[in-house]
Formats: C-alpha cells, structure tokens, sequence
C-alpha cells in the first residue's frame, strides 16, 4: 500500500487519497456564505484569472485515456492566467505509483529564483480516467485537472475549473508539451479544441522556456 507525504500534507494512503479527492473535484464554499460575499473576497484575484457567470462547462474529454502513456516530462507553453503559476520554465514530471496515483513535481522561475512543489493526481471515478484531481497542499481543495486531449508523445490540453454556487465560475486551460515548444500548427490544434469547448483562447498566455540567464536558487513548498 503506498503512503504519500508532501512537504505540506499529512501521510495518507494512495486508496485513502483517491477517496478524499473522489468527493472535492470541485470546490464548493461552504453554504453559509453567499455567492456575493465569494465574488467580493475574489475580486482581487479575479483579473488575473478567467472569470465566468453561471456553472462550470463539462467538455468532452480524452477517449481511452492512460495515465501510463501520459506519466513523464512536460512543458508549458501556453495557459490561460492563473496567479498561481506565474513566472517562466513552468514544467511538471509525473510520476505513476501505485492504485493510479500520479506524483507530480513541478517546478518555474519567479523572482529569479526557482520554485519547486509537489503534489498528487488521482482519478475518482475510474470510468472517465481522463478527469484527474490534483491535490497539492493539506489546506487547500484539490481541483479537477481534466485531460481533454493528448497524444501522449508532443502536446497535451488540460482544463480545470472552480464553480461557486453555479453562479459564477474561475477557469484554467493548459497547453503542455514533450519538449520546451509546439510547432505553430500543433499548437493552433490544441487552441482550436480550446475554442471548440467553448474556453476562451484570447488570453491565452504563452510561457517561457528559456531559463539559461536565470541564478540558481531554489525554494521548495
């Protein structure tokens, strides 16, 4: 039975794990607060992500999907805004362990130092694999990382979203690769299966992968 210890979780086992996530895809603010008071605590943080009125969408995702062939190195070449990714050379390595649990470490350059975190991903219901919840630190709700589409061997377009109330909703897309670049007409393939989900591609912003004049700090979390 595997256990997983991250610098800020407690030491659970891989079955344990799956179930706790299986039920917090999603993050749902507890009931008490209202929908106005949510949107007014995010303001701040609001224009520096994708902002959305009424519930999550549900696009299709990756057929016969296999975390097997998607483990190993990608890169991030393009993602909507997120203030938790920012900075350049945002890579990730996944890991396959055990019960289809996916160790992730992922890293990116910030203030002239890199920043390294790791996490976990699962699938909850084993029948959709290509939904994923991620799940990085003990406090904070794991989020559904959502496979829409890959090849396993260049590119990969993943999504996630935030819904609160189904009033209003935070959402994130991805366009990851094998290698630190896409060719443009791959890369115009992953933004066209953005547009066709009805994910806005406008703000689409293209990371860095060119991190050779870059100190050699780090800091992990």
């Amino acid at each position: 039975m595997l256990d997983f210890c991250g610098k800020r979780m407690e030491c659970v086992s891989g079955d344990d794990l799956k179930h706790r996530l299986s039920s917090r895809a999603a993050l749902t603010p507890p009931p008490a607060m209202s929908a106005s008071l949510v949107l007014l605590l995010l303001l701040p943080l609001v224009s520096a992500q994708t902002f959305g009125w009424g519930p999550c969408k549900t696009p299709e995702v990756q057929a016969n999907f296999t975390l097997e062939e998607f483990a190993g190195s990608w890169y991030l070449v393009e993602k909507l805004p997120a203030f938790f990714a920012p900075g350049k050379c945002i890579r990730s390595n996944l890991t396959l362990m055990e019960n289809d649990t996916v160790h992730v470490t992922s890293s990116h350059f910030f203030f002239d130092r890199e920043w390294r975190f790791e996490g976990v991903l699962v699938t909850p219901d084993g029948d959709e694999p290509a939904k994923l919840a991620a799940h990085f630190f003990k406090f904070v709700p794991s989020m559904p990382d959502w496979v829409l589409a890959t090849d396993y061997t260049d590119y990969s377009v993943v999504y996630s979203c935030m819904d609160f109330f189904h009033v209003f909703h935070l959402e994130y897309a991805w366009i990851f690769s094998r290698s630190p670049s896409l060719s443009p007409e791959t890369l115009r393939h992953c933004e066209e299966i953005l547009d066709r989900e009805g994910i806005e591609t406008s703000r689409l912003q293209e990371v860095e992968q060119d991190c050779t004049d870059v100190p050699k700090k780090s800091f992990s979390y």
